[in-house]
């Protein structure tokens, strides 16, 4: 066989086997979401990172210029939105803050109360009307400012991410879009806090700091609101109503000086800052025809520049006002009180009103916060002291005074001998004392219910007062009217009648010969305790007051006792 031919042979099989072909795999079905998607993809990544540029910018842009400041009734506040959750805070340093939980979000409220405005707190402590106004006003400018801080911080977020855009991918269009984006971010914040607005949670604010107490304080002075406006509208009609009050004394014992030349006092102590207290005191001035008011103290709770704009009333009162400063009144106080006319502010002094001729002193402490300790180690040694001086003072005197005013009874004592009546008060605590040597103490209780604090209990203090009978000529004491207005929910008040004994057994208001002496004073109980050895009461026979309304005190049945009836 040729060789050529044994090749072309052998070479054969490779070629036909190169000419057979595997079978062929069906072609795939076309997916066209998953072709959208890839175009998708590039458009989801850019406008991703355009939010995460606008989200960024937008909260630079809030942190860095998304404050206002303004004012908020007196105080001086700056206010901001920051991304850390929903709700509000308010600062109030170094005291601490409350957090109210009332919207959710990615934006809370903060504000922060920098410092008190005293211009603002001087126009609002001196004018009622603008007291009365305050709520409103602070309302008023907290919308107001939280108004300007959402406009503030909608400009801030836009700027922030226009900005961040512009710089981070330099393209013109970007900006807008970032500001757009912005815009709809903000929105949706707004519905979000719109959506979820619990207006119930500004009740329930959450406290930290000194203020983790706040929660009982605050329940006690919305407490001492609801109770004061509750029991001024009683006093209304109780004080308003002193007249009736006044026509009962037509069943008592004439006061012993009353056909002669007699003077009339008010003894009053502790107000406290208390408006019905000096409600109280207008009336009895005008109801009793006093001729002058004795004040032992406390006019005050701390003695402060507020407060003291609060005590203007006691130069309108008519008569003389005679004050001498308590532990929690200031130098200041006292200021304000000399400087209103009619009145007369004891310090080491006398003055004389109506013929009776008064001493008094300050008390030698100043101490408004009673966990200080205000009757502390040395406190006693002070009291004897400003006693042994005023008791020097007295005994210079010629006539010699018939009244010494103190704000602590423990600084009566050495006055007992020198002067005939000291009048006290400081404890809240009514009494009458004959002292060793035969000088009277009375301690007054609260004229002001011991001030507006006292509401706080169920059952607030009594008013107390004292109206005070002298003889012109001689300064003696021949008679005193207890008067006890009750507390709140109360309209009623008692008044007691109490006939100083002479010496020697003799009554000052006896009745002739022949006839029987007249009962004690109406009073709404059975006196407490006996009656001291000087000031007697003029007979035996308590009876109590009549109702304070419409109804009229009945007519005495000659010869006998006043007959009881139910205190109102």
């Amino acid at each position: 066989m040729p060789a050529g031919a044994e090749t072309r042979t052998a070479a054969s099989p490779l070629t036909n086997l190169a000419a057979v072909s595997e079978p062929s795999t069906p072609p795939r079905p076309p997916r066209p979401w998953l072709t959208g998607a890839r175009r998708l993809l590039p458009a989801a990544r850019r406008w991703g990172s355009r939010l995460a540029v606008t989200v960024g910018g937008a909260l630079l842009g809030v942190a860095l210029l998304g404050r206002v400041d303004a004012p908020i009734g007196p105080f001086d506040a700056s206010l901001a939105f920051r991304p850390v959750g929903g709700g509000a805070d308010l600062a109030i340093p170094p005291l601490g803050s409350l957090a109210v939980d009332a919207y959710d979000g990615p934006l809370r409220l903060e504000i922060q109360l920098r410092r008190i405005d005293e211009v603002r707190v001087q126009s609002l402590v001196s004018s009622p009307a603008a007291l009365d106004r305050v709520v409103d006003e602070v309302s008023a400018d907290l919308r107001s400012a939280v108004v300007r801080l959402v406009w503030t911080t909608t400009g801030a977020a836009v700027l922030g991410a226009a900005g961040a855009a512009l710089l981070l991918t330099r393209r013109r269009r970007e900006p807008a879009i970032a500001a757009g984006l912005s815009v709809v971010l903000l929105a949706g914040t707004a519905g979000i806090g719109a959506a979820t607005w619990r207006p119930e949670a500004l009740s329930q604010p959450t406290y930290t700091g000194l203020l983790v107490n706040a929660n009982s304080l605050i329940g006690s002075a919305e407490d001492i609101v609801a109770r004061f406006d509750a029991y001024r509208a009683s006093l209304e009609d109780l004080v308003g109503n002193v007249t009736t009050l006044y026509a009962t004394i037509a069943a008592l014992p004439a006061p012993p000086s009353a056909d002669a030349d007699s003077t009339v006092l008010l003894h009053v102590s502790d107000l406290h800052l208390n408006p019905a207290g000096f409600d109280l005191v207008a009336q009895l001035v005008d109801q009793f025809e006093v001729d002058g008011v004795l004040d032992t103290g406390d006019i005050t709770d701390w003695g402060s520049e507020p407060e003291n704009q609060l005590i203007g009333s006691v130069g309108a009162f008519g008569v003389p006002y005679v004050y001498i400063r308590g532990n929690h009144d200031s130098s200041v106080t006292a200021g304000l009180i000399a400087a209103q006319p009619g009145t007369a502010v004891l310090d080491g002094s006398d003055v004389t009103v109506g013929g009776v001729r008064v001493v008094g002193a300050a008390d030698p402490r100043f101490t408004p916060d009673k966990s200080s300790g205000d009757d502390g180690s040395g406190s006693d040694e002070l009291l004897q002291a400003t006693g042994e001086e005023l008791a020097d003072f007295a005994a210079s005197l010629d006539p010699a005074p018939a009244v010494a005013l103190v704000h602590d009874p423990k600084t009566a004592e050495p006055l007992d001998g020198v002067v005939p009546l000291v009048l006290a008060g400081h404890t809240h605590d009514r009494r009458v004392t004959e002292l060793d040597e035969g000088t009277v103490l009375m301690v007054q209780g609260s004229t002001g219910g011991a001030g507006l604090r006292a509401l706080e209990g169920e059952y607030p203090e009594p008013l107390t007062c004292t109206v005070l009978y002298f003889d012109s000529a001689t300064g003696a004491l021949t008679a005193y009217d207890e008067i006890t207005v009750g507390g709140l929910g109360l309209t009623e008040a008692t008044i007691e009648r109490t006939v100083v004994e002479r010496p020697g057994g003799e009554t000052a208001g006896a009745a002739p010969a022949g006839q029987a002496p007249t009962g004690q004073a109406p009073t709404g109980q059975a006196p407490t305790g006996q009656a001291p050895p000087g000031p007697t009461p003029a007979g035996p026979t308590p009876a109590e007051a009549g109702p304070i309304g419409p109804a009229e005190a009945p007519a005495p049945d000659p010869g006998a006792p006043p007959a009881a009836s139910p205190a109102g």
